[in-house]
């Protein structure tokens, strides 16, 4: 994958260079290859200039989320900004100038001449917004669409998980179970199943869902395991209030509780426990699950499609702003954790 710091470097300071390059070479035309040393400084200077100001303006876009603007709203900005940056621009050269014996005062500050260079310095600056806004907008689509084709992998990879035959005959099996026995139990554990059915065929297209409702999911694939596992299986939930407040890509703890259930607890003769930690720290919800078992780094059975797809899908929504990471807690413990930044939607 390219590294867009180092491209954007590399075309900001080649671009400028070869502007400069074809400045001179013009110049040196249009007097038949006489040009003064002192025309060449002034022309690099003037290409140092440009690098300076269309850096400091992608920093001001960047701050000022200009990318998430619509076009109604971000056209007028540029065009504005370009034309200000023209007339700066303009005046930027005139210091260089003075020491180089190329200052006319006549020439410098007729209205014209002030005009017909800041509109030409104005063209320069539009025409590089539009190279970087049109880079930037296709990589946000490929980035979309790459985010749109793993959803709907993980969206049949979790179906064919929660709707395969051994895990509906199993979840009917316990309520079937408890139908005589505790006739208000089944029917809670019939909404649960439904619940969890549901949401496996309506998720989130976005890609993204209140970590409240995901974590209404995990209580619900929980409860239902319970009666399977009854005393064998042990919950604990302790989440921060100020999580509600995030977005998490859908089924993704889910999806995480279940690896932990299936790869630990049902392995442990005398099952063990499942337990859901969130923090906030520093702007970031921290998710920590906590099951009872022994993690073998690298173990394909372990690890599993979910897991690798949870690692995908984080590394396209979050970019290296998040952090995916399952160990060994202690022999009797493995610790899943994940760390993610509040998302804003716009």
């Amino acid at each position: 994958m390219v590294n867009k710091t180092r491209l954007y470097w590399s075309l900001q300071v080649g671009g400028w260079v070869l502007y400069a390059v074809v400045q001179i070479v013009a110049a040196l035309a249009s007097v038949n290859g006489a040009i003064s040393n002192e025309r060449i400084i002034f022309l690099s200077y003037e290409a140092f200039f440009c690098f300076l100001i269309t850096h400091g303006f992608r920093t001001y876009m960047n701050n000022q989320r200009w990318l998430a603007l619509g076009m109604p709203r971000l056209i007028p900005r540029v065009m504005l900004s370009v034309f200000l940056l023209g007339i700066i621009m303009y005046f930027l050269r005139i210091p260089v100038s003075v020491p180089l014996g190329l200052f006319s005062a006549a020439v410098v500050f007729d209205p014209m001449n002030i005009l017909g260079l800041s509109f030409f310095y104005a063209i320069l600056f539009f025409l590089w917004s539009v190279f970087y806004f049109i880079y930037n907008y296709f990589e946000r689509y490929n980035k979309s669409l790459k985010l749109e084709a793993s959803v709907k992998e993980i969206e049949l990879n979790n179906l064919k998980s929660q709707l395969n035959p051994h895990f509906i005959f199993n979840a009917l099996n316990s309520i079937r179970a408890l139908v005589d026995e505790n006739p208000q139990k089944s029917k809670q554990a019939i909404n649960q199943l439904a619940n969890i059915l549901r949401n496996s065929l309506v998720t989130e297209k976005k890609g993204l869902t209140k970590f409240g409702d995901e974590l209404k999911v995990v209580h619900d694939y929980l409860g239902l395991e319970s009666i399977r596992f009854e005393e064998r299986l042990k919950t604990e939930f302790d989440i921060d209030p100020a999580s509600k407040n995030f977005l998490v890509p859908p089924l993704m703890i889910q999806t995480l509780v279940e690896n932990g259930v299936k790869h630990g607890i049902s392995k442990l003769t005398e099952g063990g426990l499942i337990q859901l930690q969130t923090r906030v720290i520093n702007g970031k919800l921290n998710i920590r699950i906590r099951n009872s078992g022994h993690y073998v780094n690298g173990h394909k059975k372990r690890s599993g499609l979910g897991l690798v797809n949870t690692s995908q899908r984080l590394k396209l929504l979050y970019g290296n702003e998040a952090r995916f990471a399952i160990t060994n807690e202690s022999d009797n413990f493995v610790l899943t954790e994940i760390t993610i930044p509040h998302l804003h939607t716009t």
